[in-house]
């Protein structure tokens, strides 16, 4: 699967480049090729990265709440003895 992301990051960017490269000689095509580059990268390559990187993970580590802002500043302890 990892390569799969690869292959269409390099697809993808490599069609936004062309499109640029194009851009002065056929205005719409090179607008197509820009515009599927960047779906491709928008909305196929990075919810495949996300789906693959992230399975198993809990999102609740990774929520800015008070009790990780705390865990980050290392006042766990003081939380701990307040509530005691």
């Amino acid at each position: 699967m990892k390569y799969l992301i690869i292959l269409i990051l390099i697809a993808s960017l490599t069609s936004i480049v062309y499109g640029f490269y194009i851009q002065e000689e056929q205005l719409l095509v090179s607008h197509k090729y820009i515009g599927y580059g960047t779906v491709g990268i928008f909305l196929v390559a990075m919810p495949l990265f996300l789906i693959t990187f992230s399975r198993g993970k809990k999102m609740k580590d990774y929520m800015l709440n008070e009790e990780n802002i705390l865990k980050m500043r290392g006042e766990e302890k003081a939380k701990n003895r307040k509530l005691k």
